[in-house]
């Protein structure tokens, strides 16, 4: 992680009509682009955060992935990654509005409000477009709301729609948030701790040791992310995009999953992490193969996670999957 926070870049939105039917007014949306657009603006990747990150992939949560030699190199491509809008890094969010209600805000919201931004730089097509969990959500509706604009789409760790099981674990999170406020922010981080990582690596990290204060190591190590994302993140904020995780469904007002699925174009990868107690393996396998997407795999103990931790797997996925992507852009130019 960087030191030094990085600036943001930031363009005003005069108003934003919402899924909802409601409109959100004077908005800004924050972003880093990193990299050139070349001549063509062809060149630009979209890179989307997860549910508590920041726009800063290459200072942060995605250095190993994304900057010059990476994966995803800053000197071949123009890597734009913003803040989601509801989040609380420099996009407009509850947190900048304190003490009025936050509206409804979705995944399609979200990329809806992304695309004001990718427009903004004089982007008509986009060469990838990724993200993991609630990113990934986002970049799915990416895909489907822009299909002739998306050359490839790769999507880490999320559903076609957000499942009953996902929507349980985000519900007993909430409950902190409703009963306890801001102080509920870090007990909600502990039981997302929980379902971010696997049983596995807990026992081999952690297994039965004792703390000198007699309490479990593992006790300790969430304790730690719970005070960690109460230090930076608010409880509306929490609650906003929670809610925006569980009204996920790239169906809704399309025909249904599968029909949206198979409307998708270009090359599209989905990623499923077993292990993953939140999206397993198979709800990500059954969606690619509805979508007749690439389907690959992270091997990793970590879980959920391992989008953010296995720099090299998640980057040669990528790396294949834009590798594709200009092949086919170039067998269409020569045919």
């Amino acid at each position: 992680m960087t030191t030094t926070p990085r600036t943001l870049r930031r363009i005003a939105v005069k108003s934003f009509a919402l899924e909802s039917g409601e409109e959100l007014r004077d908005l800004e949306q924050a972003y880093h682009l990193d990299g050139v657009l070349n001549a063509q603006r062809d060149n630009l990747v979209l890179v989307l955060h997860a549910l508590t990150g920041s726009a800063d992939a290459v200072g942060d949560w995605w250095a190993g992935v994304v900057g010059a030699g990476r994966p995803l190199d800053t000197n071949r491509w123009a890597v734009l990654a913003p803040n989601l809008l509801g989040s609380c890094y420099g996009t407009t969010g509850p947190a900048d509005r304190p003490g009025e209600p936050f509206p409804q805000v979705t995944p399609r919201d979200q990329a809806r409000f992304i695309a004001l931004l990718v427009e903004s730089l004089g982007v008509t097509n986009v060469a990838l477009v990724t993200g993991g969990s609630l990113g990934g959500m986002v970049a799915l509706e990416w895909a489907a709301l822009f299909p002739g604009r998306t050359r490839a789409t790769v999507v880490l760790a999320a559903p076609a729609a957000h499942t009953a099981h996902a929507i349980a674990w985000n519900a007993v999170q909430r409950e902190c948030l409703d009963q306890a406020g801001d102080a509920g922010v870090a007990i909600a981080r502990q039981i997302s701790m929980i379902a971010f990582r696997t049983e596995r690596e807990f026992e081999s990290r952690f297994g039965r040791a004792l703390e000198p204060d007699g309490r479990y190591r593992v006790a300790g190590y969430l304790a730690h992310h719970g005070a960690k994302l109460a230090a930076r993140f608010d409880a509306a904020t929490y609650r906003t995009l929670l809610n925006a995780m569980d009204a996920h469904d790239i169906g809704r007002g399309r025909g249904g999953v599968a029909r949206a699925l198979r409307a998708l174009t270009g090359t599209v990868y989905a990623v499923g992490i077993p292990g993953d107690q939140l999206y397993s393996s198979e709800i990500v396998r059954q969606w690619a193969a509805q979508a007749g997407a690439a389907y690959r795999e992270i091997d990793s103990v970590h879980g959920h996670d391992a989008f953010l931790l296995e720099h090299e797997q998640v980057g040669e996925i990528l790396r294949e999957a834009l590798d594709e992507a200009v092949r086919a852009t170039s067998t269409r130019v020569v045919a």
